[in-house]
């Protein structure tokens, strides 16, 4: 449990409650991240804005995908449970259980799993990649653009997940996730994946 104080949704005022109101509208309850990082508004705002831009660029399921390998390389439980419950809006429970649980076998183009894998090591070992690594996206068709919105969409996870993770927020379930998908989503790094983020 954070120490920090955070505004409850009846004291929000100004900019805070706009941000409160958003998430209301779009996922129907304020979780404590939101709560935390808006503690400074401004941050917040200039932070949503980032993601609008990557996203937009890079595509909603690229995104996604991205977001929740990186979120699964920090070891952040926040943000895997809550891009779970967003990407239940582009795809079936059935597909994010397989990506949840290991997206090397989860039937991904394999392009996608090299840009999630791609996402795991920016988020478990950034100072160990090299030339090769944005290589073997472009091996796989991805253009400049698209590897530079992969990395800022990773980077991004990190800025967010780092923080939430360091403030000790509490954790939220969003509602509608089905206990078999919130075990995938908070179970740990494993596979290939984490046996490439432990190599030296």
């Amino acid at each position: 449990m954070s120490i920090l104080k955070m505004t409850s949704e009846a004291e929000a005022s100004g900019l805070r409650a706009e941000i409160y109101d958003a998430d209301r509208r779009s996922l129907g309850y304020v979780p404590s991240h939101t709560k935390a990082m808006s503690l400074n508004p401004e941050a917040y705002i200039a932070w949503e804005s980032l993601l609008k831009a990557i996203s937009s660029s890079l595509g909603l399921r690229r995104y996604e995908l991205v977001t929740l390998a990186a979120a699964q390389g920090i070891g952040s439980s926040h943000c895997r449970l809550a891009h779970g419950k967003k990407t239940l809006k582009i795809m079936s429970e059935e597909q994010l259980l397989a990506i949840a649980r290991d997206f090397h076998n989860a039937g991904l183009p394999a392009a996608e799993v090299a840009m999630m894998e791609y996402a795991v090591k920016l988020s478990t070992d950034a100072a160990a990649m090299t030339d090769n690594d944005a290589q073997q996206l472009r091996d796989f068709g991805f253009g400049d653009r698209e590897i530079a919105d992969i990395t800022l969409a990773a980077a991004a996870r990190n800025y967010i997940s780092r923080a939430v993770l360091a403030m000790a927020v509490d954790l939220d379930v969003p509602p509608g996730l089905s206990p078999d998908l919130q075990s995938a989503l908070l179970a740990p790094l494993e596979g290939p994946s984490a046996e490439a983020a432990q190599r030296p």
